[in-house]
């Protein structure tokens, strides 16, 4: 980034700069921050006046700092320090409208400040939000510097999650078998996901130990249907396999037992939920920064796919992505973005690529090998001169195998502090899989995913 200032005796009455700013929601919460100022009007999507319009706010001094942006980098530029600063604030600008801020210099004054008039106007219809005046001490050095880099900063909120709750909750709330939902954890999230309209919960397990947990959370089952299943874990499994054939459930969720007693009933050729794809996993990633939620499969049940399973995992995950309204742009990713024959993932990448060309994997687009810098980032595709519409803007990433999966979920999670959805697919109805260290947001929009991909299969 290139910076120049105009010096005291540069600069003459008459003249000005302007910069645009794009106010988002992330803007809002930085300066929240910054500041301590964490006045609700300003930051959630509630309607605290409740005059029918969700408010979204910019604080009033958040505006006037986009003058002090443009007088420190515009005009009079770098070496500028305020001496005074007048504002009359007209009216309010809100995230996700644009403004144009404006300096323009009034006088040149004896003891080397500058007077300039200020404003901030709304680019839709020119209204007037701020006006005043500003005097600084106008830098006498001149500047003129092109290697400026400032470092950035990532908001910690999960605005796609947020996203996918609010297209779940209009939907009819999805019947859920609810297996062995008898601790905290499972049982809370169930109860969190029924208040939220996404499911209606049905709890299949030991009566007694779910009613127990109940009374532990102090929370109410009237009205929620219990099974009691006295047997093992995996004959609740069965019992919820039940359900989905009967027509009672739409989905299946995950309470505290274990994945391989969860599964195993429902891979039973007879009275299982087989629906001719192998059962995949996908975490549906809500990644601060990134542009859209971000898919990794297979992270939790097939440990080292072949081919034929890797074509189930990137059918699964592109059917998965539609269901959700996203493009499908599935980068396979390996440890080279060239075919190397001593490495098998770049040949299985590859095939899997020309096998959607021909048809044989449809919906989204397919490109592989990639590395995973490639797969996510423009710059290290262009680097590496890769084109087409996938690299370094893939976002669905297969994975070469569970321990690579894994990894990159659990990097993305507690370094990136991502928030992830998990579902298994290719069951008869999306299987909810939640992890007891899931947050309540990551059970939600299980649930959220789980609705979406139940409401598009409905559809078709």
């Amino acid at each position: 980034m290139r910076m120049v200032n105009r010096t005291f005796d540069e600069m003459t009455p008459g003249d000005g700069a302007e910069l645009r700013r794009l106010i988002t929601a992330d803007d809002l919460y930085v300066f929240a921050a910054a500041s301590g100022n964490y006045n609700p009007m300003h930051l959630s999507d509630t309607d605290l006046d409740q005059d029918g319009t969700v408010e979204r706010v910019a604080p009033g001094m958040f505006v006037a700092s986009l003058i002090s942006a443009v007088l420190g980098t515009r005009l009079p530029g770098p070496g500028t320090l305020y001496r005074r600063q007048v504002l009359d604030f007209h009216a309010r600008a809100h995230a996700g409208e644009e403004l144009i801020c404006a300096v323009r210099v009034v006088e040149k004054l004896a003891d080397g400040t500058v007077r300039l008039e200020t404003t901030v106007r709304r680019v839709a219809d020119d209204a007037l939000i701020l006006s005043g005046e500003a005097i600084v001490a106008a830098p006498t050095e001149k500047f003129d510097q092109s290697d400026l880099e400032m470092p950035g900063l990532i908001v910690q909120r999960h605005r796609h999650f947020e996203a996918l709750l609010d297209r779940a909750r209009p939907l009819p709330a999805l019947p859920t078998a609810v297996v062995c939902p008898d601790e905290a954890n499972s049982l809370g999230g169930a109860l969190l996901a029924m208040r939220e309209s996404l499911i209606v919960p049905i709890l299949v397990g030991h009566a007694a130990a779910i009613h127990k947990a109940a009374a532990d959370m102090c929370a109410d089952l009237t009205g929620i249907e219990v099974i009691d299943v006295p047997g093992s874990d995996s004959d609740a499994a069965a019992m919820a396999c039940a359900l989905v054939h009967e027509g009672r459930a739409g989905a299946v969720m995950k309470g505290h037992l274990h994945t391989d007693d969860l599964l195993k009933p429902m891979l039973d050729k007879a009275l299982g939920l087989r629906m001719g794809r192998r059962f995949t996993h996908v975490f549906v990633m809500d990644v601060p920064g990134q542009a859209e939620p971000l898919f990794v499969t297979d992270a939790a049940i097939n440990i080292a796919p072949d081919l034929a399973t890797k074509v189930d995992i990137v059918q699964n995950a592109i059917d998965l992505a539609l269901a959700l309204g996203i493009d499908p742009r599935v980068g396979v990713l390996s440890a080279v973005e060239t075919v190397n024959p001593a490495i098998q993932s770049s040949i299985d990448a590859a095939l899997l690529s020309k096998m959607a060309d021909r048809g044989q994997i449809t919906g989204g687009q397919v490109e592989g090998p990639l590395a995973m810098d490639n797969a996510v980032d423009m710059a290290a595709a262009r680097t590496k001169g890769l084109k087409g519409g996938v690299a370094g803007r893939a976002n669905i990433l297969v994975v070469p195998g569970i321990d690579a999966g894994n990894m990159l979920a659990k990097q993305l999670a507690f370094i990136s502090h991502a928030e992830g959805a998990g579902l298994v697919l290719g069951a008869k109805v999306p299987v909810i899989l939640n992890s007891r260290s899931d947050s309540a947001m990551s059970r939600l929009a299980s649930c959220a995913v789980a609705a979406l991909h139940h409401a598009a299969g409905q559809g078709k």
